[in-house]
């Protein structure tokens, strides 16, 4: 986790997916920060194994905890009921899941939590879902785009923000991202010069030459 973002977010038993469960619109939803994705099965006992989207996985995924799929118009909640860790990915148990064949239901499901489930980050930090959709300013007043996704390269991440024809990508770090202030939607920038002409990547994902080079 770098210094300006973090990433986070009664069924029967053998049918998880079975009745229960909040009716909800898809604005609700839309509202539950993500917090993975159940990549597949795992054994014969109704674990699987999560892709986690969360840098607090550990505390995310602890016993005792919910999280939620949406089936249909319904979320579901699904008790954390054990644990472990292995390779950076969790090996999850659910109350409501007790067979191989439930598990193999929930493959590919994504998993929220409301946003009232998220930690309080230190000043200066930064959910993904709270930059989505900020629209990113020059110091200089010059309109770049709104944020449409973040990237993590390996070293600093970057905002990908839709620049109209093409998508412009900015590192998100302190030196160039002056101002973060997701309760108005306002990103500023103070870019080096040629940056956002260099960083700018088509809708295919082809990176781009600024014109004239």
């Amino acid at each position: 986790m770098n210094s300006l973002i973090s990433t986070d977010s009664g069924v029967s038993q053998g049918e998880p997916l079975g009745g229960g469960g909040l009716s909800v619109s898809g604005n609700e939803w839309d509202s539950m920060v993500s917090v993975g994705r159940i990549a597949r099965s795992h054994g014969n006992t109704g674990n699987v194994i999560v892709d986690p989207s969360s840098d607090f996985i550990e505390e995310r995924f602890r016993v005792g905890n919910a999280v939620y799929v949406h089936h249909g118009d319904r979320i579901k909640p699904l008790m954390i009921a054990n644990v472990r860790f292995h390779r950076g990915r969790p090996i999850v148990g659910f109350v409501q899941v007790q067979t191989m064949a439930a598990a193999q239901e929930l493959a590919s499901f994504e998993l929220r939590v409301p946003i009232q489930a998220l930690d309080h980050l230190p000043d200066g930090m930064f959910y993904h879902h709270e930059l989505s959709q900020c629209q990113v300013v020059t110091t200089a007043g010059r309109i770049v785009g709104k944020v449409v996704g973040l990237e993590d390269g390996g070293g600093a991440c970057r905002l990908i923000i839709d620049g109209g024809s093409s998508e412009i990508q900015v590192p998100l770090v302190a030196s160039i991202c002056k101002r973060i202030e997701p309760g108005v939607g306002i990103i500023e920038i103070d870019p080096p010069d040629g940056l956002l002409e260099l960083n700018l990547r088509s809708r295919d994902g082809q990176q781009k030459s600024s014109v004239g080079r």
